[in-house]
């Protein structure tokens, strides 16, 4: 006797493919949730520049942009120098006022009591701050110290020195200007139209051909199920944001002369992006500075030399720090005792971590301390437009930080919950 065969098509799970609304809600989500950490802070730093541009109706005229650009560009370079310690679970505390040391060597240096070239002297400001990360990572290695306690120690004593610079030039005001004219325009120069055009468009080919060649080469090894419309959208939404970049900074922002073109600044940004994002995704050094920050003592199994990439991680640091005191002295015109180089610590941490960045190691992008340095710029110059008082300025600061860490845990948290 034949026995029926249940019909199971009434317990099986709906097994057709997904509709194109139901893929786009679930693209969305993961990016919500994704590693990167970007999207709840994308949508938080959108929300900052509608709520800043309605109460001042000011903030994204093209003067306030270009200057926002300026402004963040400390906190963004600051930041980056934090992402490379703290990608390993160490931290350095002392960024602020090395950065103060490199710079005050460029404008002692570049002086009219010394006299430099600008060509030796501004190396020689990168080389003081990486060599003071360096010995921070030495003392941390050889001597098993806490990071936290060495740079903290450091940013002390480093002060102590950038008062003894500045003092021992027999400036009684404290303070010394920048007159070196190749230092000054690191800032305050600005590229041409025609090159600022330039700029943004290679800046935004490069982006594209990476975006697109990483699609392909993760759907060739099987490795990535999303959707191929969403590497053009990202492609689009940067051709768009280079366009109107471009517009901006080529709009005169004088009302008494012709002013115009992207500030040197600003490609100086993206060249220590590309060059710490390329060492971080395509290099040796960047795979085994992420697997030592992700699990140390499965790295030292592995064969990695934990302590040569620890090492190699604070003199990065350093060097990025470098050349945010550069352009520290060059937005400033000088560098003075008055330098907040702990508040700007606080700030460049805060910059690393509102981005996405994690202060236990193992995870971080460059891109993150750029997302990072434009919220806390944006905070600064959107309270300044509606005239908000300094203390307003740090309590929004920190419940902002506490805000993006906090969004981030929590999805971070829903997104291991569901796997």
């Amino acid at each position: 006797m034949s026995i029926p065969i249940e019909d199971q098509s009434a317990h099986r799970p709906d097994e057709r493919p997904a509709t194109s609304a139901a893929t786009f809600l679930n693209q969305v989500k993961r990016m919500w949730q994704g590693e990167s950490g970007l999207g709840p802070i994308l949508f938080g730093l959108l929300a900052l520049i509608i709520y800043f541009e309605v109460r001042s109706s000011v903030f994204l005229s093209a003067g306030n942009i270009t200057n926002l650009f300026i402004q963040s560009t400390i906190f963004i370079l600051l930041g980056m120098a934090e992402i490379w310690v703290l990608l390993m679970g160490d931290i350095d505390l002392s960024v602020g006022f090395s950065a103060g040391i490199g710079g005050a060597v460029a404008v002692i240096l570049t002086s009219t009591q010394h006299n430099w070239p600008f060509w030796i002297a501004l190396p020689l400001g990168l080389v003081a701050c990486t060599l003071v990360s360096a010995v921070w990572g030495v003392m941390v290695i050889r001597l098993r110290l806490p990071s936290f306690i060495v740079t903290l120690a450091g940013q002390i004593g480093l002060a102590g020195v950038l008062l003894y610079l500045i003092n021992s030039q027999g400036n009684s005001g404290g303070s010394l200007p920048v007159q070196e004219k190749v230092l000054y325009y690191l800032v305050w120069g600005n590229l041409t139209p025609v090159a600022t055009w330039i700029v943004i468009m290679v800046s935004v080919v490069l982006l594209s051909w990476t975006i697109l060649r990483s699609d392909q080469r993760r759907r060739t090894a099987g490795l990535d199920e999303k959707p191929l419309w969403l590497a053009f959208a990202k492609v689009g939404l940067l051709v768009v944001a280079g366009v109107l970049l471009a517009l901006i900074f080529n709009t005169n922002r004088s009302t008494f002369t012709t002013l115009n073109g992207m500030p040197f600044a600003i490609p100086i940004d993206l060249g220590v992006l590309a060059g710490g994002t390329y060492i971080l995704t395509k290099t040796r050094a960047g795979r085994y500075i992420y697997a030592i920050g992700g699990n140390v003592e499965a790295a030292r199994r592995a064969g990695i030399n934990v302590n040569r990439y620890r090492l190699l991680a604070f003199t990065l640091s350093g060097f990025t720090t470098g050349i945010a005191g550069l352009l520290y002295v060059s937005r400033l015109n000088g560098i003075s005792t008055g330098i907040e180089g702990g508040t700007y610590v606080l700030y460049a941490v805060a910059a690393a971590v509102i981005g996405g960045t994690s202060l236990f190691g193992g995870r971080g992008k460059m891109i993150h301390a750029v997302i990072g340095g434009l919220v806390v710029a944006t905070i600064g110059n959107g309270m300044a437009l509606i005239n908000v008082s300094a203390s307003g300025l740090y309590i929004v600061t920190a419940l902002v930080l506490l805000a993006a860490v906090t969004v981030d845990s929590v999805a971070r948290r829903g997104n291991s919950t569901n796997r």
